[in-house]
């Protein structure tokens, strides 16, 4: 994990304080995702025509068609995988990699994959601008993971799903959480996916609204 310097020496901690003290609110108890919160400049991961907004609880646009999601979402999503710290996570969808970045301080490493070439690039950048070593970011098929790293102790899916891509599960180690929004391109329901000693079990968490994961297990076209 990566400490001490992330969000030091800017003046936008005071914003952050609101946020986590806005996500407590919605019960968010975590207490390492809300230092997380506390600690990643969300405002690196914006871009700046609405860099203002930053430390909203609300979804903002990144390009591409892509949006980087809720931080009650992300910081809820982060909860639901229960990471002590030692874990390997995959996450897909790496976006603008802000949640990447929250990930990288509550596991021990980090694999991202992204659709878009130009937002992998850009989140390499901002990552790198952190000094966060423990972060890979991969160009590729999210809804085929990134199988030469796993298994994965939790996996994140930041897009959604018409139903959990098939290579993901088989990815999933056992006792992992895979942490996915299921359901058509309009509406989706927020799923929490453990594999146990019985098999797969499922259940759902909240309602949600996400991109759609496009690619071979994902929905197809544009």
């Amino acid at each position: 994990m990566v400490a001490g310097s992330v969000g030091a020496g800017d003046s936008f901690g005071g914003y952050r304080a609101q946020l986590v003290e806005t996500l407590r609110g919605k019960g968010v108890r975590d207490l390492a995702v809300l230092h997380a919160v506390q600690q990643v400049p969300r405002h690196l991961f914006i871009p700046q025509a609405v860099r203002h907004r930053a430390y909203e609880d609300s979804a903002l646009p990144i390009g591409a068609g892509q949006t980087i999601s809720q931080p009650y979402v992300q910081a809820r999503s982060i909860e639901l995988a229960r990471l002590g710290g030692h874990e390997r996570v995959l996450e897909i969808g790496t976006g603008s990699g802000y949640q990447t970045a929250l990930l990288s301080l509550v596991a021990e490493s980090v694999f991202s994959v992204e659709r878009v070439p130009a937002l992998a690039q850009q989140a390499r950048e901002a990552l790198q601008s952190l000094g966060l070593r423990n972060v890979t970011v991969l160009v590729g098929d999210g809804t085929l993971g990134w199988r030469p790293f796993a298994p994965y102790d939790a996996i994140l899916v930041a897009a959604a799903s018409p139903n959990v891509p098939e290579p993901l599960v088989d990815q999933l180690a056992p006792g992992g959480r895979l942490i996915i929004p299921l359901g058509s391109r309009e509406s989706q329901e927020l799923t929490l996916v453990r594999r146990t000693a019985d098999g797969i079990q499922t259940s759902v968490v909240a309602d949600v609204r996400f991109v759609p994961l496009l690619g071979e297990f994902g929905f197809r076209g544009s």
